[in-house]
């Protein structure tokens, strides 16, 4: 019976010493959380794509709460994300507007010519490092499919040798835009359906010869513009967003038609 009293004390003092131990730790140690920082996460997608340019949402939930980032840091939450951080911030959201990706070429297998059957590694990434073009344009699509393949939403396809975006599903992430290794896929703003769907430097006569479809430097629709949205960057035309008035008149004139039109077009 001793023996049993005089275990069960002895358990009982290393339970009080433990707890002790505890209790010291927890003080000593304790990290205080910003009760913001908790109801900013709350508020962001969870998506962990890294489109924010931190590590994840609970990098990015930390950063706003330290004041290190803007309310409207999340692309991928937009308008109604930002307003509700800002709400929680007591800062003003700011004008935000979803952005999605845009694939800056119309190079399909309909308008330029392959180079031959590709059997390699079904990576653009592999086959830009080893210096492999699927077609006759060294500035377009690879059609091999990265960028499908990081998109978190499947909102990107191949088609007919070119990665297409469906607008409703994309979140603007822009992991695929980081994927392709020719910079082709850019984040517009969604309201902006006028864009030049081509990447080609060349002048116009080399542009011809490697696709029917592409940019040849005319400068016709920079001379039509009367908003001074769009300008030549060498031979590539290129719109100003910010100016554009999604009037459509360059993509009318446009004698190759490389220019996407507005909607009520």
């Amino acid at each position: 019976m001793l023996t049993i009293i005089i275990t069960t004390l002895v358990i009982a003092v290393i339970g009080i010493v433990v707890a002790e131990g505890l209790v010291f730790t927890d003080t000593r140690f304790r990290v205080e959380v910003d009760e913001r920082e908790s109801a900013v996460r709350e508020c962001l997608p969870g998506n962990n794509c890294g489109a924010c340019g931190y590590a994840g949402c609970d990098a990015m939930a930390a950063a706003i709460a330290a004041g290190e980032a803007p309310a409207s840091g999340c692309p991928v939450g937009g308008a109604p994300v930002a307003e509700q951080i800002a709400s929680i911030m007591g800062v003003d959201a700011g004008q935000v507007e979803r952005k999605v990706a845009f694939v800056r070429c119309k190079g399909t297998c309909d308008v330029t010519r392959n180079q031959g059957n590709y059997i390699g590694i079904q990576d653009c990434r592999a086959a830009a490092l080893a210096g492999l073009n699927v077609a006759d344009c060294e500035y377009g699509c690879l059609g091999l499919g990265s960028c499908a393949s990081v998109c978190p939403e499947n909102a990107i396809r191949v088609v007919n040798g070119v990665a297409t975006v469906n607008r409703a599903r994309c979140v603007g992430c822009g992991l695929c835009a980081k994927a392709c290794p020719k910079g082709l896929i850019e984040l517009v703003p969604e309201s902006k359906r006028v864009a030049v769907q081509c990447s080609n430097r060349d002048k116009g006569p080399l542009v011809k010869k490697v696709c029917s479809a592409g940019c040849i430097g005319c400068t016709l629709c920079t001379r039509q513009c009367e908003f001074d949205a769009i300008h030549m960057e060498g031979n590539l035309a290129r719109i100003h967003y910010a100016s554009c008035t999604q009037c459509g008149k360059c993509a009318e004139k446009c004698p190759v038609k490389v220019i996407t039109p507005p909607v009520n077009q």
